[in-house]
């Protein structure tokens, strides 16, 4: 009697414990967990990828001051690299962020013949 209260014991241990783990990998599996193990996994490849950046800099930065030393030239402070962060965005062209410099055989603004905005046009 022993025995068989013995083994039904641990068959329904096992029974729990398995069922525990099927639904633990079940939660895992979930669209919304696997979403954030994926931006888990972004934000530390991002971290690890800045972190590599700034060791780049410094590195380039010491060689760069080896190779000044090396053949005596001392390097300007402001040639010095812009510190690491965010940049504000302006568009190309002109300084302020004003827009591309008009091209060369168009008239700036909007005064300009029928031509010079039809571009699908035969010739």
């Amino acid at each position: 009697m022993f025995r068989r209260t013995f083994w039904f014991t641990a068959g329904a241990a096992a029974g729990v414990w398995a069922t525990a783990k099927v639904n633990q990998k079940i939660k895992q599996l979930t669209p919304e967990s696997l979403a954030a193990q994926a931006a888990g996994k972004a934000v530390e490849a991002g971290h690890r990828l800045k972190g590599f950046a700034v060791d780049v800099r410094t590195g380039m930065v010491r060689r760069e001051a080896e190779l000044g030393e090396a053949l005596g030239i001392e390097a300007p402070s402001e040639r010095a690299l812009p510190p690491a962060g965010p940049r504000p965005i302006t568009a190309p062209g002109r300084p302020g962020g004003r827009g591309a410099p008009p091209r060369a055989g168009r008239r700036p603004g909007p005064h300009h013949t029928s031509n010079e905005s039809n571009r699908n046009e035969d010739h």
